[in-house]
């Protein structure tokens, strides 16, 4: 079942002019418009997610990958003109023309969002039990011991001691941090998470440890997720499909291991020859 449908999804910061799209993209060799500076993030996006699927987005710094992420996940930017269309299962018309309380109701229950930032992501100063209780509140949970025992579930299912609940954040390990922030995502059941750049400054190994993790989690779960990274083995690791990026543009899209094993875009085969 499709769970998420976008078309034209568009992202531009600046004021933008009628010659935006034309003078930008992966043709053009920029997201710059020539005669207006806007940049054009992201542009003529067309994606799908299906229920319990992994979509990898990958491309280097500045394709627009965010962008794209944080308008799936309807984070609002008030510095971005954003435009398109994006219908999701069991809700009639645009999620981005929704008002407050509903965007409000979807980031709290079925949409989640893990921030590339840990502080964007976290309050550093609550304890690690205190962020993901924060979600639960939020969505209307009232019981004091159900709140405990439902985060005390999800510190086990993402391999976070439960005896470090009440520690604040701060003296938590980046691994763990990371760790909190994807515990707090799942603390809703939601059915899409959107995750941006989840290794970001974490070691090696730590990053294998965290990805682990989350494979396993979203397959005993069956949620589906959007997975944005600069790292090829990131996408490989998780993907079941992939977009490629580039100057604002989707430029190539298929079936991870197509992607890998037989780039067609020259863009695309640059990416993966760096990494071998």
């Amino acid at each position: 079942m499709t769970l998420l449908d976008a078309a034209g999804l568009q992202t531009i910061y600046g004021s933008g002019c009628s010659e935006c799209l034309t003078t930008t993209g992966d043709h053009a060799g920029t997201n710059q418009c020539e005669h207006c500076g806007s940049v054009v993030a992201c542009a003529n996006a067309d994606l799908r997610v299906e229920s319990g699927e992994v979509l990898g987005i990958v491309g280097e710094s500045g394709s627009g990958k965010s962008s794209l992420a944080e308008t799936l996940a309807l984070e609002r930017d008030p510095e971005a003109t954003v435009a398109g269309e994006v219908a999701y299962a069991g809700h009639d018309g645009n999620l981005l023309d929704v008002d407050y309380q509903t965007r409000h109701a979807l980031r709290t229950g079925e949409i989640a969002f893990v921030h590339q930032h840990i502080r964007d992501g976290l309050e550093l100063e609550f304890t690690g039990g205190g962020n993901v209780a924060e979600k639960l509140l939020a969505a209307g949970w009232r019981s004091y011991e159900a709140v405990r025992e439902r985060v005390r579930e999800l510190f086990e299912a993402t391999e976070i001691p439960p005896a470090r609940m009440d520690d604040p954040t701060r003296t938590y390990s980046g691994g763990m941090q990371r760790r909190v922030q994807i515990a707090r995502a799942l603390a809703t059941d939601p059915e899409l998470v959107i995750l941006d750049e989840p290794t970001t400054g974490l070691d090696v190994s730590v990053q294998a440890r965290v990805l682990d993790m989350f494979r396993r989690v979203q397959r005993e779960e069956n949620v589906a997720a959007v997975v944005v990274s600069h790292d090829l083995g990131v996408v490989r690791l998780l993907a079941d499909r992939t977009l490629v990026m580039r100057h604002g543009r989707i430029v190539e899209s298929g079936l991870t291991d197509r992607i890998m094993e037989d780039p067609h875009h020259e863009y695309t085969q640059t990416l993966i020859n760096s990494v071998l």
